[in-house]
């Protein structure tokens, strides 16, 4: 969430951040005058309380009349200050509720508009000319299912649409790249994460991803349990409650899970494959860091990113997502999108958050610092990016590594962890 100290003094900031979002900016005037509303109980809450404990101190030395009339006093009150205090817990609740439904502040760099109005950044690597290698490129699920690698059809049997079977090499694949990524991210200081998949509400509250995206969550209504669509949630939760002293970050983990997310409203959208599915595995770097770092960091997440697919040879383009497409917890977004062959333009692989104080101050993870000799506690901030996410990894690389004879080349970086393959080949010519 946002701090409410912003939001009294400077509510344009945060219409205009809204408005960027193509969100209700009237929220924000509801939200300052529930707010003012908490802090007006508030005050006549403590006004009353204040009265009622002087009075307190005069009933034991009158008495007769005098007494009748305090006691009298008393009663009232008393049923004032329950009035008062209730009142001051809705207006509380009231606020935190609307709260809960603010974004989090827009970046002023970033590109304002929807899905389409991204900035290229740059352009790493160029598309292959298929033409003038003398054949046409097969999609990945052609490649997949001839290099015995991915069974979509099995999978729909089993579990429905967008599920799937990795099978052969295709599993070797995906654990090739999950035990690269974590390589990669480990040599560059993350702890490597095994993360739940299943988390309570206030992880999946605390994260942002109860708002505009709930109806991409699947709920486990019995237990009440969430499952995560991203390990951002967990390493998010991962320190909820604590204070973490400044001299200890930053804290960088890199946390591999199963992802789970209904991709709702995508009806009839990238259905071929295994491009957008409803489970998929995921290594994500998640860093805790002082806020007065954060922009910074955002640069070296980005730089990650882009060296994992630099090694694995593939040609992708950076966006600076717009302001209509950050969802809410993100300040500002980067997406490294790579070439896809079968469909002739770039998609997104990979992607990374800045999101500020808004996730801490949700979870209350706070950052203790020594200034000037006093110690002082602040939110700090929090960002996350994927380093792969692996069924999109897998389509990229077979549509950019095959081979007129349908087999495909293995990049050479992921090669020690495929046993030293250089060519994955198909099944049966």
């Amino acid at each position: 969430m946002i701090d409410l100290r912003l939001l009294r003094e400077d509510p344009d900031r945060v219409r205009a951040s809204q408005r960027a979002r193509g969100e209700d900016v009237a929220l924000v005037d509801a939200l300052l005058s529930a707010d003012e509303r908490r802090r007006s109980s508030g005050s006549r809450f403590d006004e009353l309380r204040s009265e009622q404990k002087q009075l307190g101190k005069l009933i034991p030395k009158a008495s007769g009349d005098e007494k009748a009339e305090l006691l009298k006093k008393t009663g009232l009150l008393s049923a004032a200050v329950k009035a008062a205090d209730a009142d001051q817990d809705e207006a509380a609740a009231e606020a935190k509720k609307l709260l809960l439904q603010l974004g989090n502040i827009v970046h002023p760099d970033v590109p304002v508009g929807g899905e389409e109005d991204f900035v290229v950044r740059e352009t790493i690597g160029t598309p292959r000319d298929f033409a003038a290698e003398g054949f046409e490129p097969k999609d990945h699920l052609e490649l997949g299912e001839s290099l015995g690698a991915i069974d979509v059809e099995r999978g729909a049997k089993v579990s429905g649409s967008r599920f799937y079977y990795l099978t052969g090499i295709g599993a070797l694949l995906e654990l090739a790249l999950v035990n690269a990524a974590i390589a990669q991210a480990t040599e560059a200081g993350f702890i490597p994460m095994l993360t739940p998949a299943l988390v309570r509400p206030r992880a999946m509250e605390g994260t942002g991803f109860l708002g505009q995206a709930a109806e991409n969550v699947y709920h486990l209504e019995k237990d009440d349990y969430y499952l995560v669509g991203t390990s951002e949630v967990p390493l998010a939760a991962y320190h909820m409650d604590e204070i973490i002293d400044a001299d200890k970050l930053p804290l960088r983990y890199a946390g591999f899970s199963p992802c789970f997310r209904r991709e709702a409203g995508t009806y009839g959208k990238d259905t071929r494959g295994i491009f957008r599915v409803h489970q998929f595995d995921k290594v994500e770097m998640f860093t805790y860091i002082d806020p007065a770092d954060a922009e910074a960091e955002l640069e070296r997440l980005l730089g990650w990113e882009k060296q994992w697919l630099s090694s694995l040879e593939l040609p992708f383009q950076v966006i600076d997502v717009a302001s209509g497409d950050l969802g809410s917890s993100a300040s500002r977004k980067y997406d490294c999108e790579a070439w896809i062959p079968a469909q002739g333009k770039y998609r997104e692989l990979t992607s990374a958050s800045n999101c500020l104080e808004f996730q801490s101050r949700r979870l209350s993870i706070r950052m203790r610092d020594n200034r000037d000799g006093k110690k002082v506690l602040q939110p700090l901030a929090t960002l996350n990016g994927t380093l792969c996410a692996v069924p999109r990894t897998i389509v990229a690389i077979l549509e950019n590594h095959q081979l007129a004879d349908g087999s495909v080349r293995v990049p050479e970086m992921l090669r020690p962890y495929l046993g030293g393959r250089e060519i994955l080949e198909p099944i049966s010519k």
